[in-house]
């Protein structure tokens, strides 16, 4: 699905919502991302040099992250800043930052001294390890959070090397999700007590909560390496196809895992039939599926399981994701400026989501922000001769 999108009218359950997003990498960007597409109105102050995300992946117009947001380029360090950002935080719902422990209060934006200055004000904070422990101070990434949640040692195939989905358990699920979810419950909150609070979102907790069901199973005795959800099982795996593609097979239900043996020609074989859960014969099974599917292109097994309900499914590319047409059919992906992404979820029957404008280049908005806080032409070309403010270098 492809589309031009101008910068629309903020819309969806968050509009009217303001946000000021101190801009940094990975959690914090993408927590403001789900704001900004349920409606909110999200400026993102950041510096000139940009970050180190947008300096490695690149930003603009393909910051995916960005969308929908208002970039204001500014030198928190100048002296003339901290005023404009005061100003920008007095009027805010909501203040997103994503630095670690104690970098926000030594710039003077700490969440006191907000919250001093506006009692209502949600303070979101995003680090790996939290506010407050002896790992709070150190560096991580998504897999040192989830390993230290015990969440990556789950991801093991077949008892190998654990493994963890790239930045996804940590960083945007643990992190920036769960930071989305905390705002949008201190939204909720501070309607009926009129105050504000801080959100301590640590990466690591919020690993370890996606992973509840695991802990589940560990507490049953029934996370021991042989699990019909770790890659263990023969009827929950991937397996490589002719074409050297992939499908993946999940008939998890005794009913979906006889139909998928059936299917297959299997079901009257004794080292099949009846035999789903007796984990000593797993391998030998694997095996076998493994020749089995490794004889025919995936479109074969695409078209012999395409009517069936024995979860058997291609695993798409992410170039071939968005051609698929169940996903054409829901318009789960859009694309904007050139940049194929998804489209925002979940859906809201009465007010959804939308995204709001492609994003913004560095510093597109530095007029337009400065001048909503009622600064004159003038006073904005002041800013930007002192270094204090910086207009973007192309357009």
């Amino acid at each position: 699905m492809e589309k031009e999108h101008a910068q629309v009218q903020q819309n969806g359950p968050l509009a009217g919502i303001k946000v000021v997003e101190f801009a940094g990498i990975g959690p914090g960007p993408f927590c403001g991302m789900l704001l900004a597409d349920m409606g909110a109105e999200v400026t993102l102050l950041e510096r000139a040099g940009g970050t180190f995300a947008s300096q490695l992946f690149g930003g603009g117009r393909k910051a995916v992250a960005n969308r929908g947001k208002k970039s204001l380029c500014i030198d928190l360090k100048h002296p003339d800043a901290k005023t404009l950002v005061q100003r920008l935080v007095d009027e805010a719902d909501v203040v997103l930052e994503g630095f670690r422990p104690g970098v926000m209060e030594r710039l003077g934006f700490g969440p006191e001294e907000c919250l001093a200055r506006n009692p209502k004000l949600i303070y979101a904070r995003m680090t790996g390890w939290g506010q407050s422990g002896p790992l709070a101070p150190r560096a991580g990434h998504d897999a040192n959070y989830a390993a230290i949640a015990g969440v990556l040692d789950t991801g093991r195939r077949h008892g190998g090397a654990p493994w963890a989905p790239p930045t996804l358990v940590g960083d945007m699920g643990g992190g920036g999700l769960m930071l989305a979810w905390g705002i949008a419950c201190a939204l909720l909150e501070v309607r009926r007590s009129g105050l504000g609070q801080v959100i301590d979102a640590a990466m690591c907790e919020g690993a370890a909560v996606l992973a509840h069901g695991l802990f589940n199973l560990e507490a049953l005795g029934e996370w021991q390496g042989q699990c019909a959800i770790d890659s263990s099982a023969p009827f929950y795996d991937v397996y490589q196809c002719a074409d050297d593609l992939w499908i993946s097979v999940c008939p998890l239900e005794p009913q979906f895992y006889q139909t998928f043996v059936d299917r297959l020609g299997l079901g009257g074989d004794p080292a099949f039939a009846g035999r789903q859960y007796d984990t000593q014969h797993w391998p030998a099974m694997k095996d076998r599926l493994e020749g089995i599917f490794r004889s025919q292109p995936r479109a074969h097994w695409e078209a012999l399981f395409a009517d069936t309900d024995d979860c058997v499914w291609p695993v798409l590319s992410m170039k071939e994701a968005p051609a698929h047409p169940h996903n054409k059919a829901r318009e789960a992906f859009v694309d904007i400026a050139g940049v194929t992404q998804p489209t925002p979820a979940p859906r809201l029957s009465r007010t959804p989501g939308a995204i709001q404008g492609p994003p913004p280049l560095l510093g597109e908005n530095s007029r337009e922000c400065l001048a909503r806080l009622g600064l004159s032409a003038a006073e904005i070309d002041r800013l930007v001769e002192s270094g204090a403010v910086s207009l973007p270098r192309s357009a």
